[in-house]
């Protein structure tokens, strides 16, 4: 199936998301995929009665490190849902071992709550990984750059390595910082983690295929980098990397949650503007929102 054969519809919803995830009128229905933001760069993909994080950063485990430092890390919004709060869950996925994108404080309740929950983690850091999701090997998928795993009946994960700022390997060849390019429904997304652009990259992605890429948009800067704050795409970046793999929809994120790493909603919004007579479809991660993949009624059509 080609990229222009899907539809990307967005929904607007006014309960909780623990209300709006326990609804069985709003579960993807077959052939679907529906996705939620969970602020940073976490994600909910629900497909074919499984449900997957990307991600997940849902406590305050970041503001209580950094308390009282030039950098608190306090939160400019709530997390729209709690460990806790979730009925059911299949596999987490973390992109590499930051805090937040592996958070002890929500990996380890989850992992409690949930005692057949997988965590695909890079090999490079699996260390790392057994202490921040607290549990044992097995409950661990580890995952490097050029595999093709099915974490789930009919849900295949092809992790693609990311630089964070740097492209890094470890002494056995291994990427710690990892994007997830993922396949559910015959439906394709892709997830970059944290990553700025590197010769290949392009390539890479576009392989793949993807009909909807998720990637970050904060940016980056000497500041933040040296103060231990490796950067990501910026706006620009991320839209041309979405456009040179082919995917029909960008949905930007990794802002708005912590005041020192972020960028402003409207300036998304004003490239959104821009793009919206172009062929990629240009959106921002919302709380309140949930986006509908599934295959167009027509040929090429993504609204």
């Amino acid at each position: 199936m080609s990229a222009g054969d899907v539809q990307l519809l967005t929904e607007t919803f006014s309960t909780s998301l623990r209300e709006r995830l326990a609804d069985s009128g709003a579960a993807p229905r077959h052939g679907e995929v529906v996705l939620y933001w969970l602020g940073q760069a976490g994600f909910v993909i629900e497909s074919g009665g499984f449900r997957m994080l990307i991600d997940p950063y849902l406590s305050d485990s970041l503001a209580q490190k950094y308390k009282g430092t030039k950098f608190p890390h306090t939160r400019m919004m709530a997390a729209p849902v709690l460990p806790d709060e979730l009925d059911r869950l299949d596999v987490v996925l973390c992109t590499h071992r930051h805090t937040d994108h592996m958070d002890p404080g929500t990996l380890q309740p989850l992992g409690r709550q949930f005692q057949n929950l997988r965590f695909v983690v890079p090999a490079a850091v699996v260390d790392e990984a057994i202490k921040r999701c607290g549990v044992d090997s097995e409950r661990l998928v580890p995952v490097n750059a050029g595999e093709r795993i099915e974490v789930l009946p009919g849900c295949f994960v092809s992790p693609i390595a990311s630089a964070h700022e740097s492209l890094d390997r470890d002494a056995e060849g291994r990427y710690p910082w990892l994007g997830y390019a993922i396949e559910a429904s015959g439906l394709r997304m892709y997830h970059s983690g944290d990553c700025v652009p590197y010769a290949g990259l392009d390539e890479a992605v576009s392989a793949f295929e993807p009909h909807v890429a998720l990637l970050p948009v904060n940016g980056r800067d000497a500041e933040r980098s040296g103060n231990g704050v490796p950067g990501n795409f910026t706006l620009d970046e991320a839209v041309a990397l979405a456009k040179n793999s082919g995917a029909r929809a960008l949905i930007a994120h990794h802002y708005g949650l912590f005041d020192f790493n972020t960028i402003p909603a409207d300036v998304i919004d004003q490239r959104i503007e821009l793009e919206a007579s172009g062929r990629l479809t240009l959106l921002r991660a919302q709380t309140g929102l949930a986006w509908r993949l599934k295959r167009a009624s027509q040929p090429g059509a993504i609204v």
